[in-house]
């Protein structure tokens, strides 16, 4: 009896260490977002002759972001503090994980180009930069152009216009009748193609139109003082904000920081504007949890802006007093913010 007892609790036990085994290689539709680091953005940043003596430091702030490949990872994720559980299809939408890459390292470089040109601005350095296309950052299920147009193809004409920005050629889509077709020339990385696609209705509420892609701007830029920034493997369009200010101090004469770590986040366009980003209470956690003196983040301009009201929210619920949060519109907020402040003690 003691036999058969201890040959069907081996069995069981066997099943049981099988079941366990094949769980981690089933994978789930959930990432993991949770607090990231803090860069110092001066050994990432280096400009022509410029100075980079900081008493203090600016930084950019990451989200770290994790895919639960198994359902060990998606537990782990519901009992680890400042964790936030979300679908794959909110993440990524139908993108691959190659065209979601292709597009996240897009939007890095976009962010550096727009940081070199508003910080340039700025200081009153020439920058000179065209367009080269229209990027395709996704297509939409229900797009005629699905299958034939690819995240990260650059579109160079529709119906033989060349379009310099995405606006335009939202605006030469939107007049178009539901079924016409459109012929669209574009490069899947070096191979020139044509394609004509029907227009369909984006939206029924509003009536709008288009081929159902997202366009991107595509630039190539010329400054006159050489700018290199190392964004490592660091993807997304939200250290614009940071980039700008570390090129500007470089630049000027002067030390913005004062001694201060300061830290921050927001999307950079080539006028200077801060935008929106997501993730942002993760990113206060960080910047609280290194020390961080001063936080810039996006002011909400717009009725759908959430930063503002989200990190105030996330403040307040941690109890963080020792760190500054200031909301800023644009480049020359920031830098009026810093200049204005007193040398750290």
């Amino acid at each position: 009896m003691n036999t058969l007892r201890s040959i069907f609790k081996k069995r069981w036990l066997t099943i049981l260490f099988g079941v366990l085994i094949i769980l981690l290689f089933i994978p789930t539709p959930y990432y993991l977002n949770q607090p990231g680091s803090i860069e110092e953005l001066a050994p990432k940043v280096t400009v022509q002759d410029g100075e980079k003596s900081e008493k203090g430091s600016l930084n950019l702030t990451t989200v770290y972001s994790i895919k639960a490949s198994n359902p060990y990872i998606w537990l782990y994720g519901l009992v680890a503090p400042n964790t936030e559980i979300r679908r794959e299809e909110d993440v990524k939408g139908n993108l691959s994980d190659e065209e979601y890459n292709s597009l996240l390292l897009h939007m890095m470089d976009s962010s550096k180009q727009n940081a070199i040109i508003a910080s340039l601005t700025e200081a009153n350095k020439k920058v000179e930069y065209h367009y080269n296309g229209i990027f395709v950052a996704q297509v939409l299920e229900n797009s005629k152009a699905k299958s034939i147009i690819h995240v990260g193809d650059v579109i160079k004409k529709v119906d033989g216009q060349t379009f310099n920005e995405s606006e335009e050629l939202i605006n030469y889509l939107k007049d178009k009748p539901v079924g016409d077709h459109v012929t669209i020339e574009f490069m899947h990385g070096k191979e020139k193609k044509e394609a004509s696609i029907e227009v369909i209705e984006l939206n029924k509420k509003t009536g709008q139109v288009g081929i159902g892609i997202s366009p991107e701007n595509n630039m190539t830029i010329e400054p006159s003082i050489e700018v290199d920034i190392n964004s490592e493997n660091i993807g997304g369009p939200s250290a614009g904000l940071m980039f700008s200010l570390e090129i500007y101090n470089q630049i000027e004469k002067g030390d913005l920081t004062k001694g201060y770590k300061v830290a921050g986040t927001g999307t950079m366009d080539a006028s200077g504007n801060v935008g929106q980003i997501g993730g942002i209470e993760h990113k206060i956690v960080a910047a609280h949890k290194e020390d961080v003196d001063i936080f810039f983040y996006p002011k909400d301009i717009n009725s759908y802006d959430t930063n503002e009201k989200e990190i105030k929210a996330k403040v307040k619920e941690e109890g963080y007093e020792d760190i500054t949060i200031v909301p800023v519109s644009s480049l020359q907020e920031a830098i009026d913010y810093l200049e204005k402040l007193p040398e750290k003690k």
